[in-house]
């Protein structure tokens, strides 16, 4: 087998698919790393990891030269934590792309798991994904007292005062 076969091309299709599902959730949240991102970014990793499972066949000499596919593995979580860093931002003592990252860095080890054949893993880590973001979220929210994020404000002034100015710098003062 030379690992370019219908396995090969359902491992790639289920990583394409489960980094497409959670990209899809980051999209349409309007997040910086969204469905294109985690798409490629799982499917890449699925790719590394094949490569690493078959790519090395023919020089791969029993008793000489022995070939560690858990080394690819381990460079793939190396190389996701420099785009993940990239995506994490601190400004005025908040962190903002922490998720984000973490996504990323999941959808890696998913296209991973479903490249070394283990598609109930990457399955029941995308469900887990899922369930933290939309379970976990509104949880969290109600435990703490947190309010979200989004506010409506409605002002009426007088025009010619400067209020809608000194208002806008308000609120943009406070974020």
């Amino acid at each position: 087998m030379n690992g370019q076969g219908w396995l090969q091309v359902g491992e790639l299709a289920l990583a394409f698919a489960l980094s497409a599902a959670i990209g899809l959730e980051r999209e349409l949240r309007q997040k910086s790393a969204g469905l294109r991102t985690h798409t490629i970014v799982g499917l890449g990793s699925a790719l590394f990891l094949l490569i690493s499972k078959y790519g090395f066949q023919n020089v791969v000499v029993p008793g000489q030269v022995v070939v560690d596919p858990s080394r690819v593995a381990a460079q793939i979580v190396s190389g996701l934590g420099f785009i993940g860093a990239g995506l994490i931002f601190v400004q005025r003592g908040s962190v903002r792309g922490l998720t984000t990252a973490a996504t990323i860095w999941l959808a890696a080890a998913i296209g991973a798991a479903a490249a070394a054949g283990l598609p109930l893993l990457a399955v029941l880590c995308t469900a887990g994904h899922f369930t933290v973001l939309y379970g976990l979220t509104p949880l969290a929210r109600r435990l703490s007292g947190r309010q979200p994020a989004n506010a409506l404000l409605s002002c009426t002034y007088i025009d010619g005062r400067g209020v809608l100015r000194d208002l806008l710098r308000t609120c943009t003062a406070s974020g």
